[in-house]
């Protein structure tokens, strides 16, 4: 079926993922008017905005914008947190260049601390340590 304006009882609407926890960011801005429909979602899944707030360039189309129920609100999306694991592969890698360059280029054997350090870093990477919920404190020397 092809949409029309008949569709969108209102011009202007904003969308979100509906499935997300709340607050969650924007992901677009529709003049339903002025535009293609087929890719725009159903009205019943996004907000309607004023014309006032349209035509405002500190709120239309503006950064740190989200959706909180049913309202758009300022909004800031967390920082992103990569997973444990690629958490402990990078300082997994980090913990290799170390103990190359510190101790095994230089004839030396790796402190017990960094061999530790290692082995607990191995564990999370490859899912044997299930409980860890932050990474191990790296050796200091």
């Amino acid at each position: 079926m092809t949409k029309t304006t008949a569709d969108y009882p209102a011009r202007y609407y904003v969308s979100y993922d509906t499935t997300a926890a709340q607050p969650t960011i924007v992901t677009g801005w529709y003049d339903t008017h002025d535009m293609t429909l087929a890719n725009v979602p159903d009205a019943s899944q996004m907000i309607v905005v004023t014309e006032k707030q349209w035509n405002d360039p500190t709120f239309h189309c503006a950064l740190k914008k989200g959706v909180k129920n049913g309202k758009i609100v300022d909004y800031t999306a967390p920082a992103y947190v990569p997973p444990l694991t690629d958490q402990a592969q990078s300082a997994l890698a980090d913990a290799r260049t170390y103990v190359q360059n510190n101790f095994i280029y230089l004839g030396e054997t790796p402190t017990q601390d960094w061999i530790d350090y290692q082995k607990a870093l191995i564990a999370i990477v490859n899912g044997t340590d299930t409980k860890s919920k932050a990474l191990p404190t790296e050796p200091t020397a």
